[in-house]
């Protein structure tokens, strides 16, 4: 469905873009969020321990950037993670008020069985694009999401 906003056709244009973008992020991540609730995890907790399976240890701070979350939820969302065993905290030895967030050997193997079918799903879903749409709408997101990162410094 088109934008009704009867404005400036720039408008038209970004309001018609912008809804399609919406419209196609929204039916992905539902289809992503069956598989995720499907192994007892939010998205948040998914998003967290995949982080760490392909990143690495890293610091409160830093998953908080990665997984686009604020300070007060990433550390409910570590709580729970570590409640269940798949994570760790550890004081940073250079900064005893920063901690380092690792998966823990359950961890690691919890999600390194939900990587592959994740990842599966997506291929999927994206197979409708060719190798160059592909690389195509990665550019113009990238293009888009750092426009306006840069704005927000």
């Amino acid at each position: 469905m088109a934008t009704k906003h009867k404005g400036k056709p720039n408008e038209v244009r970004a309001s018609d873009a912008y809804i399609s973008l919406r419209r196609a992020g929204n039916v992905i991540a539902a289809k992503l969020n069956r598989h995720i609730t499907e192994n007892n995890l939010t998205s948040g907790q998914f998003g967290i321990l995949e982080a760490l399976f392909h990143l690495g240890s890293l610091s409160q701070r830093e998953l908080a950037k990665k997984v686009l979350s604020s300070k007060g939820n990433i550390t409910m969302i570590i709580d729970n993670l570590e409640k269940q065993g798949f994570v760790k905290r550890t004081a940073d030895p250079n900064d005893r008020r920063v901690f380092i967030i690792q998966l823990t050997p359950n961890g690691k193997t919890f999600i390194g069985k939900i990587v592959p079918s994740h990842i599966e799903k997506i291929t999927q879903m994206m197979s409708v694009l060719t190798i160059d749409e592909l690389k195509e709408l990665k550019r113009l997101c990238k293009k888009v999401g750092l426009s306006i990162n840069q704005e927000q410094s």
